[in-house]
């Protein structure tokens, strides 16, 4: 398969809710959005639905398990950055274990912040998903030419 027709590079995010707050990770020495926060997660990889892939990255990330019937769809962004991409974001109800920094070398903190008073420095598209006051599943479309929303 060529680059050209490997498919839209597709992500998933986890929100974990306490307190009126959502779990933040701060992201360190990946190359990517570096020193901004955002929510855990990561890219799907060949052979995972985004179920899979949100279970796999927070084990990953945060050390903690969550089981498939605990994640539900609250959102996708669909944005033109660097390439053209989609991201999921999913809500887990449950897990078991307390979220750390299992990958300390990936990510330098972790915070508990409300979704609409995140840092200054978060990543622009988990910023304005966290905003979203529309009825989910909600859709955003980010970066394209025309679209406002």
């Amino acid at each position: 398969m060529t680059a050209a027709s490997a498919g839209i590079p597709t992500g998933v995010h986890v929100l974990f809710e306490r307190d009126g707050a959502v779990l933040l990770m701060r992201r360190a020495n990946t190359g990517f959005f570096d020193g901004l926060f955002s929510l855990p997660g990561g890219h799907v990889e060949p052979g995972e639905s985004i179920r899979m892939a949100a279970i796999r990255e927070m084990a990953e990330e945060l050390d903690v398990c969550i089981d498939a019937a605990d994640l539900d769809l609250v959102g996708v962004v669909h944005r033109l950055s660097d390439t053209n991409r989609i991201d999921f974001f999913l809500r887990a109800h449950r897990w078991r274990g307390e979220p750390r920094r299992a990958e300390p070398d990936k990510c330098d903190a972790l915070l508990w912040a409300p979704p609409h008073a995140v840092p200054g420095n978060t990543v622009t598209y988990i910023r304005d998903a966290l905003a979203c006051e529309l009825p989910a599943p909600w859709v955003v479309e980010q970066g394209w030419p025309g679209v406002s929303f």
